[in-house]
């Protein structure tokens, strides 16, 4: 028996009957007593899986991820975990490519899931002028800015990378390197590697010199195969270089190991800096020079603010965490 049969049979519509198996007041005395009689008689008990699936779906959050390869968002979305674990809301973590889409991803899950809220770990502000007006639930892009897009409804929380990729050429520069290659994603569909590309071209155009793309740089995806055949690449058409910058530690280790089966060392040969600050880059031989991202605070403030959006309406917010060099042995100094 279903609650469309106990309606027919008792001659009230289905809404009168949930609203009774719902222990609604909105229903009169008589209703209620001819409709409880009903489900006596047939020992009638309520399915209780879509109101189940129902609660669920409104009390998830989305989480996106770009890269499946991506260490620091591994991290951030453990954090992530960590803290909701704690609270009543459930997640639904999707990897994606790091060349999808993830706001048409989002939209998706917006209409299959209905998620409370999303988060983006990592994105294309491209992707986002295009369609996030179809999101309509509050959002938080982790690690990439999104104030200038515009939208009430998106925050972010982010390093900020052109200053950051600058930081640690000027290291390399100020170390007495002056032949830095850089491994990093693509330029046109990667925003991040965009941004720190820019803070590369930046550091060399604040000391009067042009940074030479077509000989220094070489696009690579953000794992170690890539990385690593990215500056076999880089060694064959730089033979002057004395350093390189890899746009994330992954990067960075693949970068090593290729230097490394070329008969060279790091950094006696080849100095290399890295990005994001993994755990793996402490612990690496030798001990990577990187920029640290603070991963912790990124999803802890990513999560306050999304709490923040859904449960008080309030408006986007936007942050800049700070970064730091961290020092390691993977760099040493030249021409002094």
């Amino acid at each position: 028996m279903t609650i469309k049969d106990i309606a027919k049979e008792s001659g009230y519509s289905v809404s009168t009957v949930s609203r009774v198996l719902n222990n609604r007041d909105d229903v009169s005395p008589e209703a209620e007593k001819k409709i409880r009689r009903i489900v006596a008689e047939h020992n009638f008990v309520p399915n209780g899986n879509a109101k189940h699936l129902k609660q669920i779906a409104s009390k998830t959050i989305c989480v996106l991820i770009k890269g499946t390869s991506n260490m620091v968002f591994s991290g951030i979305a453990e954090e992530i975990q960590t803290i909701v674990n704690k609270t009543s809301y459930t997640l639904n973590m999707i990897y994606l490519d790091e060349e999808e889409n993830e706001v048409e991803q989002a939209i998706i899950q917006c209409r299959e899931r209905k998620p409370l809220g999303i988060l983006f770990l990592g994105g294309n502000p491209a992707f986002f002028r295009e369609k996030f007006h179809e999101v309509k639930v509050p959002s938080v892009l982790v690690s990439t800015a999104g104030k200038d897009l515009g939208f009430p409804n998106l925050s972010s929380v982010a390093t900020d990378d052109v200053e950051a990729a600058k930081c640690a050429m000027n290291y390399l520069v100020n170390q007495g390197h002056v032949h830095i290659g850089v491994i990093g994603g693509n330029l046109s569909s990667s925003y991040v590697s965009e941004q720190r590309y820019i803070g590369c071209e930046k550091c060399f155009g604040e000391k009067g010199r042009i940074f030479d793309y077509d000989k220094y740089f070489v696009k690579a995806r953000f794992d170690f195969g890539s990385a690593y055949r990215a500056t076999e690449k880089l060694l064959e058409k730089a033979k002057d270089m004395t350093a390189i910058f890899a746009m994330s530690d992954v990067m960075a280790i693949g970068a090593i190991r290729a230097i490394r089966d070329r008969g060279l060392l790091v950094p006696d040969d080849i100095s290399v800096v890295g990005f994001d600050g993994i755990p793996m880059a402490d612990y690496y031989n030798p001990k990577l020079t990187t920029v640290r991202q603070r991963y912790q605070t990124m999803a802890q403030r990513s999560l306050e603010i999304l709490f923040r959006t859904i449960d008080l309406k309030t408006k986007a917010v936007h942050e800049i965490i700070p970064f730091e060099l961290a020092l390691g042995e993977s760099v040493r100094e030249i021409g002094k």
